[in-house]
């Protein structure tokens, strides 16, 4: 027999899921013109709400301002008490209330109105106050709560939730907003660093670039290399581009093929076309050529061809862009 535990939490999800399948029929010209409206609007999305529809709501603005439409939370409450003052006329309002006859945010639609702010509602009943009120209605009606008593907002606040979503997803989608965008705003967190971080801003400069020339000698390459501790030194022209790199790699099959090597002129050692790749490329970019080529290290050279540094794995990781 099912425990009441399992039972309980599935008939939670149950209602849940109905209340978004129900939601999808909410989505109709209306919400295309809130769409059109958010994108379109000159100053903020004022989003509103009271009890569990404000944490929602706070959700709602923090998830449309990272995906390109400014927007900030007010709370009714503080609003008839000075923070009024936030709201300008270039702004809309998005309104939650699953009621639509919550006092406190009801009592601001009068001094919206006058600042002929569109009002946005989001609210189960069209024909409440708030409903009748504001300029746009999207319904985020359900049948029931998931709380046995059809009391405590879980339902309605899962729609709620999901109608944001719906909004913000929309509006990103119609601004042609891009990864980068969206990492320009998260510049601490893992997206950030994978977007933002080039090449130029984790690899190693000057001395600690493993350069060697044609009359470089082999143990002196040798000493390059161990010095660096990238395991590979690289060949370059009177002009420093990259034209060889001969890694720990090269020496271990050299050694096991059993020449003599020491005595051979460095350029004959070497692999010849090392990978490389811009300097001003992102760093994820050269993530992406080392795994497809096998390589722990890739070369760094500017517009021209010039090595300018050299990039290592671990280097990439101490960067977090791994």
């Amino acid at each position: 027999m099912m425990h009441p535990y399992i039972l309980s939490a599935l008939r939670t999800l149950d209602i849940e899921s109905n209340a978004l399948l129900l939601l999808k029929s909410s989505v109709d010209q209306v919400f295309v013109d809130v769409v059109h409206l958010f994108c379109a609007v000159k100053g903020r999305v004022i989003v509103m709400g009271m009890g569990k529809s404000g944490h929602i709501g706070r959700k709602i603005a923090a998830t449309l301002s990272s995906t390109g439409t400014p927007a900030f939370f007010v709370h009714p409450a503080e609003a008839s008490h000075g923070d009024l003052g936030m709201i300008r006329a270039q702004d809309v309002v998005l309104a939650i209330s699953n009621s639509g006859e919550v006092d406190e945010l009801n009592t601001l639609l009068p001094h919206l109105k006058r600042m002929q702010i569109p009002i946005v509602a989001l609210t189960s009943a069209p024909t409440s106050t708030l409903g009748r009120h504001a300029d746009f209605f999207i319904s985020t009606r359900v049948e029931s709560e998931a709380c046995p008593l059809n009391l405590a907002p879980t339902a309605s606040t899962t729609a709620q939730l999901a109608m944001g979503d719906a909004l913000a997803v929309a509006c990103l989608e119609s601004k042609g907003f891009q990864a980068s965008d969206f990492a320009a705003s998260h510049p601490g967190g893992t997206l950030g660093r994978k977007l933002l971080t080039r090449v130029s801003d984790v690899m190693r400069t000057g001395a600690n670039i493993p350069i060697v020339h044609d009359d470089t000698p082999f143990l002196s390459m040798m000493e390059q290399m161990s010095f660096s501790g990238l395991g590979l030194a690289i060949l370059v022209d009177e002009h420093q581009v990259p034209c060889g790199v001969f890694t720990d790699g090269d020496l271990r099959r050299t050694l096991t093929q059993g020449t003599s090597f020491i005595e051979q002129p460095i350029g004959l050692l070497m692999q010849k076309r090392p990978k490389t790749i811009l300097e001003s490329a992102l760093a994820i970019d050269a993530v992406s050529i080392m795994e497809a080529e096998r390589i722990t290290s890739i070369l760094a050279v500017d517009k021209a061809g010039l090595l300018v540094g050299v990039l290592n794995s671990n280097d990439l990781l101490r960067a977090k862009v791994i």
